[in-house]
């Protein structure tokens, strides 16, 4: 049999406990909660404003580029482009022609004697004029030709030792000294090659070599000798003048190793003035320089040799590039030399120094050769020494 369970009567429920909420009170809480968000939807973006773009807040730099020099051409702005198709460039203004330049005249060299008469380097005509009032006889004149009286000896190209004025044969020097030139046969155009020794400070000194180089046209000379070693110049002396009735006169002569130095012949003053402002000294008759003087003495000698036997002293006054002294050569006996060139014979002079610093200096003057030096030594006071030898044969003169 079932049983039918009647409800719980609302009288049964609890006190106290809410119930469930009518349909009016839902219906108006939704009303409200839609107004309160139309109220939020229509305000709040009137009050804040259009979102800002996220751009805003980023840091920017500017970067400023200086604008180039006014000479410079601007950039053309981006609105005149270039057309699709680009202009050519303007054709290149001509250049005008220059005049050609007219080529520099190359110096003549000193003195460029003439090829009709010059002889080959490898024979050397090595007796040439005589001074013009030497009262020597011509080199043009046959040998057996008489010649002129010999005029007594006069101070004209050279001093005697230690005196002012200096002296002649009879003066303070021996019997044999000669002060004057008379005649002489300076030597024609040629080269000399030679092979040296030499010493300086506690160093030999070897594989030097170097060369006389002689030029001269009857008026002029010029005059160089050279010694050299790998990496420096052992000696270079130059000299250059005219060929007069005395023989040789200078006219500038030059030592240069690093540096040059020179003297210089004042002849219209009558005096010797040097470039390192040494003070001058008075110019004597006949002087010559360092260079000059060893081929005066071979054209005494060529000249008239039976006149310069042993120990004959020749005084001349010989110039440097600080001094002007009076130098003595004495003329010693022919001598057999063994050379690099060969075998020769050759008379000897010797300056022997007279005063402390003197140098020695010591000449072969070989007599088949016109007496040309095929030797050269020089002593300087502190013991160096440069020894020159011919190193290259020469043919023989002919016969005077």
């Amino acid at each position: 049999m079932s049983t039918l369970v009647a409800p719980p009567s609302r009288s049964l429920l609890p006190a106290g406990l809410p119930g469930r909420p009518s349909w009016r009170v839902l219906i108006g809480l939704t009303l409200v909660v839609a107004l309160v968000h139309l109220l939020m939807l229509g305000v709040a973006p009137m009050a804040v404003g259009p979102e800002p773009s996220p751009l805003a807040n980023k840091f920017i730099t500017r970067t400023i580029v200086i604008a180039p020099p006014a000479a410079d051409k601007p950039a053309a702005p981006a609105a005149a482009a270039a057309p699709v198709e680009a202009k050519p460039p303007p054709p290149a203004k001509p250049r005008r022609p220059r005049a050609p330049t007219p080529p520099k005249p190359q110096p003549k060299p000193f003195p460029e004697p003439d090829a009709s008469t010059q002889p080959a380097p490898e024979t050397p005509d090595l007796t040439a004029q005589a001074a013009t009032d030497s009262g020597a006889t011509s080199p043009e004149a046959p040998a057996n030709a008489p010649a002129a009286p010999e005029p007594a000896p006069a101070a004209a190209a050279g001093t005697g030792s230690g005196t002012p004025g200096g002296t002649t044969a009879g003066g303070s020097e021996a019997a044999g000294t000669i002060a004057g030139t008379q005649a002489l046969r300076i030597p024609g155009s040629v080269t000399l090659d030679f092979e040296a020794t030499g010493q300086t400070g506690a160093s030999p000194q070897r594989g030097v070599f170097g060369e006389l180089v002689w030029l001269q046209d009857g008026s002029r000379y010029d005059g160089r000798l050279t010694l050299k070693a790998v990496f420096f110049t052992l000696l270079n002396w130059h000299s250059t003048g005219k060929i007069g009735p005395s023989g040789l006169e200078p006219e500038r002569y030059s030592e240069s190793r690093k540096a040059e130095v020179a003297s210089h012949f004042v002849r219209d003053q009558g005096q010797i003035v040097f470039s390192n402002n040494a003070p001058p000294v008075p110019l004597q008759p006949g002087a010559q320089d360092r260079m000059s003087v060893m081929m005066q003495l071979g054209g005494l000698l060529a000249a008239s040799p039976e006149r310069y036997p042993a120990g004959t002293r020749i005084s001349v006054q010989t110039v440097g590039v600080r001094d002007g002294d009076v130098w003595v050569f004495v003329v010693g006996d022919e001598e057999k030399l063994q050379l690099p060139a060969g075998e020769y014979t050759a008379r000897k002079l010797t300056r022997t120094p007279r005063k402390e610093f003197d140098r020695k200096l010591e000449l072969w003057l070989a007599p088949r050769y016109g007496y040309l030096p095929v030797r050269i030594k020089q002593t300087e006071a502190n013991g160096d020494f440069a020894d020159a030898q011919l190193r290259k044969p020469l043919p023989e003169a002919p016969t005077n």
